[in-house]
């Protein structure tokens, strides 16, 4: 996701976001290529694993782990009637859910998104979902996701089912020890990694 103001972020919070998002961007397109390939693999085998109706993910953008293709292999794990939805941004940076029909109905939108053309489902879609795939900046190790600043995943994990699988996916080295915590802030339950695949953070 693109990055958004950091209105009412804290200065260490807003300090961690600068320095990870430049180790990111400072990954050589190889490392990327690799990375991606196993954080895919580690999602699909999950994916297949679970065996859900229903999932969020979302299209990754600029350097965010999982690739502009993500959908497709999301959709592709997913089993007969699966159904994978994509954010959509509204202007007050909340997020709406659309069904995923597959890369041509995706349509550029700002911030340098792209979003589902299909019908909204609504804010609350999010929690009818057995597996919520969400980006991150970092996620320490209490499952405190660290993202963009505009506060729409924070937002949108408050709908999402408690018995519903959250994950993150990181590059190496963005598990990090400890993440500023803000009042609003949600945690995840697992990342997925290039190297250790998924872990778990918070028992369920």
């Amino acid at each position: 996701m693109p990055d958004f103001p950091d209105e009412g972020i804290g200065p260490a919070k807003a300090a961690l976001r600068v320095r990870m998002l430049a180790r990111r961007r400072a990954l050589s397109p190889q490392v990327r290529g690799v990375a991606t390939e196993r954080i895919r693999a580690e999602l699909i085998t999950l994916v297949r694993r679970v065996r859900p109706n229903r999932i969020t993910g979302y299209v990754p953008v600029g350097s965010e782990p999982g690739g502009p293709d993500l959908p497709d292999a999301l959709a592709g794990a997913l089993g007969p009637g699966g159904q994978l939805l994509l954010p959509i941004l509204r202007p007050d940076l909340d997020l709406d859910w659309a069904p995923y029909t597959g890369p041509d109905a995706l349509v550029a939108a700002g911030r340098g998104l792209r979003e589902p053309t299909a019908e909204r489902l609504g804010p609350g879609a999010i929690g009818t979902a057995e597996l919520v795939v969400v980006p991150a900046v970092a996620v320490d190790r209490t499952g405190l996701r660290l993202g963009r600043g505009g506060g729409s995943y924070d937002r949108a994990l408050t709908r999402a089912d408690e018995g519903a699988l959250t994950v993150a996916l990181l590059y190496d080295g963005e598990l990090v020890d400890s993440v500023p915590r803000g009042l609003l802030d949600r945690p995840v339950r697992s990342v997925i990694t290039p190297s250790s695949g998924l872990r778990r953070l918070i028992s369920d």
